[in-house]
């Protein structure tokens, strides 16, 4: 029998992000209205869902503090900011989240994959700096998909390449757990103890439909079925 799928999502999950996305996301605001704003503000705008894309949430922070740009101007700053030169810009700031071993045990018991936000650019870049070897047997990003989370299509897709059901999907944003909702999925939140606005985003994704809420990579094995 095949061995069912455990998903990751990749931000705040696999990976830790404070100094990259949400740093290029206070960067990017700042360049273009003046005004520097908040990590918990940023959980706030990740906590109303519909904000997955961070480029999104740039624009329309800006226009809701009084300036109206043209969105592409919006990405091509935040991905100057974020790769710099030669994969030298906030991007080099991540670091890998599962403690050694991880990953190794789980895919003895699962297959595992990745559903994520990040483009396959922003994909590639960082799990060549972190995994050397292959261990994620399908990973679908954004420009995989025909609709973005809150949307299954990603999930969809995983199921559909491996044949396999999904035991679970664990994310830490209430679109990643819409989407898992939308799959018929399995849905166990990520919230870091030092996370913004903690208590609100654990009962946004208890609300969205959470079966569990752990506080990091390292506590999956906790709350998966025996």
């Amino acid at each position: 029998m095949s061995k069912p799928v455990l998903v990751f999502d990749m931000d705040g999950v696999l990976v830790d992000v404070t100094a990259s996305y949400r740093a290029a996301i206070i960067e990017t605001i700042r360049h273009f209205t003046g005004e520097t704003v908040t990590p918990e503000s940023i959980q706030r705008w990740k906590n109303r869902g519909g904000y997955n894309n961070d480029w999104v949430l740039c624009h329309h922070y800006c226009r809701e503090l009084g300036v109206d740009l043209e969105y592409n101007s919006v990405v091509d700053y935040f991905n100057e900011v974020f790769f710099g030169d030669n994969n030298d810009g906030l991007i080099a700031r991540e670091w890998w989240a599962p403690q050694c071993g991880l990953l190794e045990r789980l895919a003895e018991r699962y297959r595992l994959a990745i559903f994520t936000g990040r483009n396959r650019r922003e994909l590639e870049v960082t799990l060549d700096r972190f995994v050397s070897e292959p261990l994620f047997e399908v990973t679908i990003t954004s420009d995989e998909v025909e609709r973005g989370k809150p949307a299954p299509d990603g999930l969809i897709e995983i199921r559909k390449r491996t044949g396999a059901p999904i035991v679970a999907f664990l994310g830490d944003t209430v679109d990643d757990a819409g989407s898992a909702r939308a799959a018929g999925v399995p849905f166990i939140g990520v919230a870091a103890p030092d996370a913004p606005v903690r208590e609100q985003m654990v009962a946004a994704l208890k609300a969205e439909g959470a079966v569990a809420v752990i506080r990091n990579v390292n506590e999956i094995e906790e709350v998966l079925p025996r």
